[in-house]
Formats: structure tokens, C-alpha cells, sequence
């Protein structure tokens, strides 16, 4: 067995029990996700918005495809917190930044 055999032998344990944290905890991971998005935008008063909104959604995704089990179906199109869905659309929106 090569090195890489013996890393994946004892990483799949692992990587079971954050699919199934992942599949139990999903919506509370994107709400703490929104929420840590929503402050660092506020912190860095918009500047960065875009690319906190795409690594929000991108961690969302990874959420996602670690939640599923046996290659089950991802969340529904559309729904907030899932692929699919439109960015910015209601509750996803962050507050403005607070005015100077």
C-alpha cells in the first residue's frame, strides 16, 4: 500500500463523521456562515463585497455536497443556502454598512 493509500484509509472515518455533522447541522453551518459574512462586510464597509458573497456561497456549496449521503440529491434549487438559489435574494442580503 502506497503512502496516499494509507492517508485515504485513515481519513475516510474522518470524512463520514463531518459528512454526517454537516448533513445534522447544515442550516445552523450557513446561518453561522451568513453571519460571519454579514460582519466582515460591515468591516470592511462593502469594499469586499463581492468575493464575501462568492466565498459564502462557495462554503455553502461544500456544505452542501459534504451533507450528502451515498450521492443523495443537493438541496433544492432555489431554497436560500443552496446551489442554485439567487444570491442576494430575501434574508441573504446584508445590512448596509453603517453610516460615517
Amino acid at each position: 500500500m502506497g503512502f496516499l493509500d494509507n492517508l485515504k484509509a485513515k481519513l475516510g472515518p474522518a470524512k463520514e463523521k463531518v459528512g454526517d455533522l454537516a448533513q445534522q447541522h447544515g442550516g445552523k453551518i450557513e446561518q453561522g456562515l451568513d453571519k460571519a459574512a454579514r460582519t466582515v462586510d460591515q468591516k470592511t464597509k462593502g469594499k469586499y463585497s463581492d468575493k464575501i458573497d462568492s466565498g459564502t456561497r462557495k462554503a455553502k456549496e461544500a456544505v452542501d455536497k459534504l451533507g450528502q449521503k451515498d450521492g443523495g440529491t443537493p438541496g433544492t434549487p432555489g431554497a436560500p443556502g443552496t446551489p442554485g438559489s439567487t444570491p442576494g435574494g430575501p434574508g441573504n442580503t446584508p445590512p448596509p454598512p453603517p453610516a460615517s
